[in-house]
């Protein structure tokens, strides 16, 4: 009895040993893990982790039954702000799920994330992510779903997610991924989305059992559920003496004797007439040759408009050698003699690639066989006339400014409109401002957006001043970047090309409020534009942003509301906080910025105000107005380093 009594006792022990152990056990190593997360990134109070209290027990945090390790980490819509630290989450080695969607990140995504060998679920959509495809995600080899949707993702999607032997989900739709498909051959796959993406080519085999749904926005896609691609550069005519040959039938294996004999009789009475038929000809031009006085080029050139019975500016190639009608027809019209010397033939055969598809049609990079490289535009849904679309290109041709990217030749036909433009290596200030928020990245310092914003609104303000023109489509994919870093606007002039009554809204975001009701654009409602453009520069944000606010709240609105609660700080771009005293020129701008976006139109400034109200914002160090970026932006205008900005965890 005794002897059992005591049994019984060592074993209650052991149990009260075991359950005091479970409950006091922590997950030492991975608790430390998330203050350091939490302690380096920006966050909003609804986050709290009391750090009295057990790690398994905070918001978002799961821990395994023996409470030992993390296995799980979901924190959506917390309001996390910047890029994910490196050396944090990358050390929970033993995660299973990770969500961090619907918050404000941005940036690459680490490379020790490929360190989560037994993640299986990673959801980072509604983010600002950028870069290339992470390259660290082909890598978790047992993830079952991957969600990097509505992100600034750029590049080609990389064949390495055929490693992802397990995914049954795949989402990476509202990204600026580009280049072609690759084939992905998992059987497990039952939910794939790549819409509204930059891609191109044909669509695999292997994915086309996916709705079109799937794969919907990309306008350079085709094939399985799509419609089949169609050439971009119209195919030139078939010559009328060039008919397509049909094959020979064949009525039997061999000749008889009397046919070969008849061949051969038949072909020596030919050669030899036509011998004799050359010999007249030559003694013939032997009689009529006599001394002539040559035309001048300029006279034949005269002669050549004459027979053809076109007149105006033409390529000098076919006027010099007597082209015809027809030729004249099937021609680039060169706007500017002397920078280019190429022609349609040239054009239709250079190698090219898709650069964006706007809403006047797409723009193609063209690189000719001698190295010249231009950009063609081919236009959709052309509402005016043959003359109509030559007089107004003529008034586009004549528009020189250094802030405007020059029409330099167009083309038209019934079936094809195209435009041509210098090619501005530089890229865009969206892709600049948008495209490439990474790691390892120089960011858009505060002196090169000033010297954008002021560029560019001398731009628009020559159009409107000296061209009276209405650019009617401002946004930040216009705006070229000279290597200068000056903006250059493109794309101007051409609203009245496809009607007034009929055409669609080009942007939502930033098109003035009456422009969207009447569907006619004036030099006010570029003025509004060229606001919205400020506020983009200023916040860092796109206009048709999501993480704005409220749903289908645009970028005025959202910084009316945070300017209104006295948030002003809040409104500007996270990658400008890192500069100092500019602060003042900042708000300045934001004022200039809101009475440009003001929705009474009358009340807006016209354009050369703006440029005059730029000019005057007190910069203070170099007479251009434009003082030269600090190579260490972490640096006070002293040279010392400013003290960091404290961030605790809210116990």
């Amino acid at each position: 009895m005794a002897v059992l009594f005591r049994n019984g006792f060592v074993i209650l022990f052991l149990v009260v040993v075991v359950l005091s152990y479970r409950a006091d056990s922590e997950p030492t190593q991975d608790r430390q893990v998330l203050l350091t997360f939490l302690s380096e990134i920006h966050h909003e109070n609804r986050l709290q982790w009391n750090v009295s209290d057990s790690a398994c027990n905070w918001v978002g945090v799961e821990c395994d039954a023996n409470r030992s390790f993390v296995y799980s980490l979901r924190l959506p819509g917390v309001g996390l702000v910047g890029r994910i630290p490196e050396n944090s989450i990358g050390k929970l080695t033993q995660l299973r799920v990770l969500s961090l969607r619907s918050n404000r990140l941005f940036g690459e995504i680490p490379a020790d994330f490929s360190n989560l060998k037994l993640l299986r679920s990673l959801y980072l959509q509604d983010n600002e992510l950028s870069g290339e495809f992470p390259p660290s995600v082909p890598e978790l080899t047992r993830l079952t779903r991957l969600d990097l949707s509505s992100n600034n993702f750029t590049g080609p999607i990389p064949f390495a997610v055929n490693n992802l032997t397990h995914l049954s989900g795949l989402f990476l739709e509202n990204n600026r991924f580009s280049d072609n498909l690759p084939s992905i051959s998992q059987t497990s796959l039952v939910d794939f989305n790549v819409s509204n993406n930059r891609l191109n080519g044909s669509i695999p085999k292997t994915l086309s059992k996916f709705p079109a749904s799937a794969f919907a926005g990309n306008h350079d896609l085709c094939g399985g559920p799509l419609s089949p691609c169609s050439p971009f550069f119209p195919t030139p005519a078939p010559s009328p003496s060039s008919t397509p040959k049909t094959p020979s039938k064949k009525k039997s294996k061999k000749l008889s004797t009397a046919a070969i004999i008849a061949i051969a009789v038949g072909s020596a009475v030919i050669f030899l007439l036509l011998l004799l038929l050359l010999l007249c000809l030559m003694k013939k031009k032997q009689r009529r040759r006599a001394p002539k006085t040559p035309k001048t080029p300029a006279a034949v050139a005269g002669a050549a408009r004459s027979a053809a019975g076109e007149a105006g500016t033409s390529s000098s190639k076919d006027d010099v050698t007597g082209a015809s009608a027809e030729g004249e027809r099937n021609k680039l019209i060169f706007l500017d003699a002397g920078i280019y010397s190429f022609d349609l033939e040239d054009l239709l055969r250079a190698s090219a690639e898709v650069l964006g598809k706007g809403s006047v049609g797409t723009s193609y990079k063209a690189v000719l066989e001698e190295g010249t490289t231009v950009v063609v535009k081919r236009l959709k849904d052309v509402a005016v006339s043959k003359k109509e679309f030559e007089l107004q290109m003529e008034v586009l041709g004549k528009i020189k400014h250094d802030n405007v990217v020059p029409l330099r030749a167009y083309y038209y036909s019934k079936d094809e409109k195209l435009l041509v433009y210098d090619y501005m290596p530089s890229g865009s200030l969206s892709a600049l401002l948008h495209g490439s928020r990474g790691s390892g990245r120089t960011p858009l310092d505060w002196d090169n957006r000033m010297r954008i914003a002021l560029s560019t609104a001398r731009g628009l303000a020559h159009l409107h001043l000296s061209g009276k023109i209405v650019h009617g489509n401002i946004k930040a994919s216009n705006v070229l970047l000279r290597q200068d870093h000056d903006g250059a606007v493109a794309d101007f002039g051409l609203n009245s090309l496809f009607g007034a009554p009929t055409s669609p809204v080009r942007v939502a975001g930033y098109r003035a409020p009456e422009a969207l009701e009447i569907r006619k654009v004036t030099f006010k409602s570029d003025v509004y534009s060229f606001g919205v453009l400020l506020l983009e520069l200023l916040t860092g944000k796109a206009p048709n942003q999501a993480s704005l606010g409220e749903e289908g709240i645009d970028l005025p609105r959202w910084v009316q509301s945070v300017v209104r609660e006295e948030w002003t700080a809040e409104v500007f771009d996270v990658e400008l906080m890192r500069y100092h005293n500019i602060e003042e020129e900042m708000v300045q701008l934001l004022q200039i910025a809101m009475a440009c976006v003001s929705t009474v139109p009358d009340q807006r400034p016209s354009m050369p105000e703006v440029v005059r109200m730029m000019e005057e914002i007190n910069r203070g160090e170099t007479d251009d107005g434009l003082r030269p970026s600090s190579d260490d932006p972490s640096k006070g205008s002293d040279g010392q380093t400013p003290p960091q900005e404290s961030r605790t965890v809210t116990p």
